[in-house]
């Protein structure tokens, strides 16, 4: 973990991030994409979205997926109380437990879910393949940033995005079965 965090670091010089200048303000315009209040915008704009499409299915596995997570999150930062790095500056302000990384484990839930959402609805193959491979992108970008910015290590990170990865698995496991079970069709109505 730590070998991995200095790797970000101008070699002697823990306090300057490798790259150059502008880097800085990439990843931390990237690490709001899984902050609290841009999931919880996302949450809101794709359920009104949703809603406004009947597609009530959907908007409740997003909320579940979502608001579960995040509970599920916060447990986990209680249960482990990890502190955060301190062999380098943070370049971003950080209130939270280290362990897992909220930042990773909730972005990758909501745009896996999202991802794996819209590519249900989509119809051609290389349009799934595009929706899948932006949700991985996103999802890896965010993880990435914080390391990068010095507030998680990595195994906080990679812990984030295996969690958020199972939850959001697990929803859909629930979204499929309900599916089955006639209770939500395909199109996302209950």
């Amino acid at each position: 973990d730590e070998w991995l965090l200095l790797l970000f670091r101008v070699p002697g010089q823990p306090h300057v991030p490798i790259g150059p200048p502008w880097l800085v303000e990439v990843a931390q315009d990237i690490t709001i994409l899984g902050g609290r209040t841009m999931l919880i915008a996302v949450t809101f704009f794709v359920t009104g979205y949703l809603a406004l499409e009947r597609k009530y299915g959907a908007m409740w596995l997003v909320l579940f997926a979502v608001g579960g997570g995040g509970l599920l999150s916060l447990a986990m930062k209680h249960a482990f109380g990890r502190g955060r790095p301190d062999l380098v500056p943070h370049l971003v302000a950080v209130t939270s437990p280290s362990f897992p990384s909220g930042h990773s484990m909730l972005g990758a839930i909501m745009y896996l879910t999202l991802g794996a959402l819209l590519a249900r609805f989509a119809t051609r193959r290389r349009t799934k393949a595009y929706l899948l491979t932006v949700a991985l992108f996103v999802t890896f970008v965010v993880g990435s940033s914080r390391v990068y910015l010095g507030v998680h290590y990595p195994g906080d990170v990679v812990t984030g995005w295996c969690a958020g990865l199972v939850w959001a698995l697990v929803c859909w496991l629930v979204a499929r079965y309900l599916q089955y079970r006639g209770t939500v069709d395909r199109t996302g109505r209950v």
